[in-house]
């Protein structure tokens, strides 16, 4: 996939992910249950608090929504620092909110690993480092500066000191662990979205390849008769104007640029527009097809066909699917890209299985990614070697993602190794891609033929 085609899925922003209505809801949602616990701490528990602080620190937040909502429209999309702030804000009230009720001694400490995890999710990594940084400092400040949780009787409501230094590490490692492996995930699944969006794009791409394919054949097909037409009557034209030679000039010349239009259309495609032919092929047709972008780039590409040994003869017939064709093509050109010299495909088939292994004289896959081939946007760890040997490659893996889910969806087990070079016969070691089919998904039982001839009207 070209440069330009990737830095569609390149976003330099993460925040402009969310919109604004998203976190004022998140903050109404806050909102009632702080007021739900003060309400049901002070008539149902008859707890002491300091209701008048507390009641304006929560409708600090209310202002916040109530700014937010009338002053930007509601489908805003967040910029970084718009993001970080509204979250900050929330962070910071939550704390001030759990100084005022008892600091960790409050069991509703626990939410401060909200707003950090919210952050993980589609803020920079900075930002999120800031937020941890924070809410990890707000914790330690809690656990020591609050004002008391009292009952009407004057009982202090406290932890024992055991259970509550316990649960001060419990919070620092949850905003570490929850943040991480929010961060992560959302990571995997935006990658894994932009990997299927990019596939999808390809495989779109071929299909219009194919249906161009379809709509020249058809044009060669529709125009063949009037350019017989054409020259026919030219033909008639010449030899009826044999004492007129400007004429005659001029009918000679229109029979030869129907003769060329004919080559021309007739290069470009021979099929008939329902012609089978176009959907099915012959499987070393196939990988032919799939191959001819990379036969002339200065690297041998040598593609071998036979049934394994005691076999059926007959080469099977398979589908021309997009997906097969584009899939193909990309493992192709990866064995290309980093061969020596030389590539070596190999076809074959048995009763029930169709097989191919392309194999180059390369220096094989990294040992650093072998195991995570056929994952979107791999990150090769730091090896000096591997970057020597590829080094116009980032390691993003979108090529070989795209290939293995392409081929998946026709039916085919991909299996990638080091090995290759035995096969093509030099190199370090060489890169060995399996590709195998069973047969009934990919060469279906022929219906009879190509169909029956259609007459042209």
């Amino acid at each position: 996939m070209a440069v330009s085609e990737l830095e569609v899925f390149q976003d330099p922003g993460r925040s402009n992910w969310v919109r604004l209505r998203t976190l004022v809801i998140l903050r109404w949602v806050a909102i009632t249950g702080q007021i739900a616990a003060l309400v049901a701490g002070v008539y149902w528990f008859d707890l002491e608090v300091e209701t008048g602080l507390v009641s304006m620190t929560i409708g600090a937040s209310v202002l916040a929504n109530l700014f937010s909502t009338f002053l930007f429209e509601e489908n805003r999309r967040l910029r970084e620092r718009e993001a970080l702030l509204i979250l900050l804000f929330d962070l910071l009230q939550l704390g001030l909110l759990l100084y005022l009720t008892g600091g960790l001694n409050n069991p509703f400490a626990l939410l401060i690993l909200a707003p950090v995890t919210i952050a993980a999710t589609f803020l920079q990594m900075r930002s999120t480092l800031l937020m941890g940084l924070i809410a990890i400092a707000l914790i330690g400040l809690l656990s020591r500066n609050h004002l008391e949780l009292l009952t009407v009787s004057g009982e202090v409501l406290s932890l024992p000191p055991t259970f509550l230094f316990g649960f001060w590490i419990a919070l620092m490692i949850g905003v570490v662990f929850l943040s991480l492996y929010a961060r992560q995930v959302t990571v995997e699944m935006h990658n894994m979205g932009d990997a299927l969006l990019a596939t999808q794009m390809a495989l779109a791409r071929e299909q219009k390849l194919t249906d161009l394919g379809g709509v020249v054949a058809a044009a060669a097909h529709e125009l063949g008769t009037p350019l017989a037409t054409i020259k026919l009557v030219s033909s008639e034209l010449v030899s009826e104007l044999a004492d007129q030679d400007d004429l005659r000039d001029d009918a000679i010349l229109i029979n030869e640029q129907a003769d060329r239009c004919r080559d021309i259309l007739r290069s470009m495609g021979r099929s008939g527009k329902d012609d089978l032919h176009m959907r099915r092929a012959p499987l070393e047709t196939v990988v032919r097809e799939a191959a001819e972008p990379h036969s002339d780039r200065g690297k041998r590409v040598d593609i071998t066909v036979a049934a394994e040994i005691d076999q059926p003869q007959r080469q099977p017939v398979i589908e021309r699917r997009p997906e097969v064709v584009h899939g193909l093509r990309n493992l192709i050109q990866n064995a290309v890209d980093f061969s020596n010299s030389r590539v070596v495909i190999e076809a074959a088939w048995t009763e029930s299985t169709i097989r191919l292994r392309i194999a180059d004289d390369g220096p094989g896959y990294p040992a650093s990614v072998i195991g995570r081939i056929g994952t979107p946007f791999v990150r090769r760890r730091s090896h000096a070697e591997d970057t020597a040997k590829r080094p116009e490659y980032e390691g993003m893996g979108l090529g070989l993602f795209i290939s293995k889910t392409l081929l998946e969806r026709s039916g085919a087990r991909l299996t990638f190794s080091n090995g290759g070079a035995e096969l093509a016969g030099r190199g370090d070691v060489g890169a060995l891609v399996m590709v195998e089919w069973d047969r009934n998904k990919i060469d279906p039982p022929s219906s009879g033929g190509l169909g029956e001839n259609k007459p042209i009207t």
